[in-house]
């Protein structure tokens, strides 16, 4: 929103331009203070239950008998327990098993056994048999065998196809269980699969986590002036993340000015000036492990904007709203695409290959392409109850990009938006 000399404010001798409505997302018992989640018990212990219900359920589909699970991600998704994330996705050394027509097994960090105590979806807790070369150097084969073993002890008395998923196995230890009988599945697709349909009080915990993310993009918006660095700028995200009870941000995306165009590069100490254009993606996951994937541009010191960033706002603006108003649950991917909105030829070369994505705990499939990197081979059907991010992203040669970026739950009648952070107005 544009404001004028009369409604700033001056502080530390340098002019605040401030937007009511945005500043309606801080805390508002004070922006010092962290946003406290009001869910209750009952709903997260609800989520739990239908997340693993999901995952067994799409086990028999597959006709799977056990679901090995590495990725920290799925792992939450799937017993709602976190240890280390970011260090476990390059040191894989905590997992969890699922039967489906048997126990529900967590194998933990050494030492860390403790911070799994208390979780509902959670049968039994053993200490992981690590076989990282980091720790294991000469001993890894055989502390592999060692891990092979004890997952075929547990697996095979409920095993009757011999096949078992698993979404993250390096070559070695892949071939240790195919050498014990398993077939095995692509347990990426099955977990990304299960995630997709989101049930009640998994969107009333997305909702908060999209809370805090608009807090902290509140906080980035207050602090948007000139003189300030990306990095200074980005880190407001984290820091509510962060203090609210959030997890970690996937991406570094915030620029100013020339350096939106073109899109990727991370932020810097590059310092913005006045009436540049500041452009991000928050990639955000917050408290509960949901992800807050929302993207927004305004300008620096909240200035009105020139004809040109302007033009590249309303496209992107009506790429966001036409996407948003055609979808349908039961809507295939390529109705989709059809239907969707046409970027016009001067933006291709600057695109977002992405027209829409599936959002969870991360993003997650579905990723469907803008209509000029769609390919038609590409199958699929929006379902009531997916939660998909709508994205925009429109430069031309030599311009500043703007991107945009909305998260909205398939209903039955269409869509909903999750996020209410406002546009700019133009």
């Amino acid at each position: 929103m544009l404001r004028s000399e009369e409604n700033s404010s001056t502080c530390a001798g340098s002019t605040v331009f401030k937007d009511d409505r945005k500043q309606a997302y801080l805390n508002p018992e004070g922006a010092d203070r962290p946003l406290f989640s009001p869910i209750p018990a009952a709903t997260l212990d609800n989520a739990r239950r239908y997340r693993l219900g999901r995952l067994r359920a799409t086990m028999k589909e597959w006709d799977c008998s056990a679901l090995l699970l590495y990725d920290p991600v799925n792992i939450r998704y799937a017993f709602d327990c976190s240890n280390m994330s970011i260090w476990t996705m390059h040191n894989p050394s905590r997992c969890a098993l699922i039967l489906a027509d048997g126990p529900a097994i967590m194998f933990e960090f050494e030492g860390s056994e403790h911070v799994n105590n208390g979780l509902p979806s959670i049968d039994e807790i053993r200490t992981s048999k690590s076989f990282l070369f980091f720790t294991a150097g000469n001993l890894v084969e055989e502390r592999m065998k060692a891990w092979a073993d004890e997952i075929a002890d547990i697996v095979k008395p409920h095993c009757r196809s011999g096949r078992i998923a698993v979404d993250r196995l390096e070559p070695a230890p892949a071939a240790e269980l195919k050498s014990r009988g398993f077939t095995l599945l692509d347990g990426q697709e099955l977990a990304e699969r299960a995630r997709t349909i989101k049930s009640p009080e998994e969107i009333e915990l997305m909702r908060w986590t999209i809370r805090v993310c608009e807090a902290g993009m509140a906080r980035m918006y207050e602090v948007s002036e000139p003189g300030r660095t990306e990095r200074e700028i980005w880190a407001e995200l984290h820091f509510e993340n962060a203090r609210s009870g959030g997890e970690w941000l996937e991406t570094k995306l915030l620029t100013a000015g020339r350096r939106t165009n073109p899109w990727y590069q991370e932020c810097s100490d590059y310092v913005i000036q006045r009436g540049e254009m500041i452009s991000f993606d928050t990639d955000m996951i917050g408290p509960y492990g949901y992800c807050a994937d929302l993207s927004r541009s305004w300008t620096c010191g909240h200035v009105a904007m020139n004809a040109k960033q302007k033009e590249l706002y309303a496209a992107a603006r009506d790429q966001i709203e036409h996407n948003l108003s055609i979808i349908r649950p039961g809507m295939t991917f390529r109705e989709f695409n059809e239907k969707s909105w046409r970027i016009p030829d001067k933006y291709v070369p600057y695109r977002y290959t992405l027209a829409a994505h599936g959002t969870g705990m991360a993003d997650e499939w579905p990723g469907i392409p803008l209509h000029p990197d769609f390919d038609e081979d590409f199958s699929g059907t929006i379902e009531e109850s997916m939660v998909l991010n709508i994205e925009s992203l429109i430069a031309e040669d030599g311009s500043e990009s703007i991107k945009l970026e909305t998260q909205a739950m398939v209903t039955a009648r269409g869509v909903e938006r999750l996020d209410t952070f406002p546009w700019e107005i133009l």
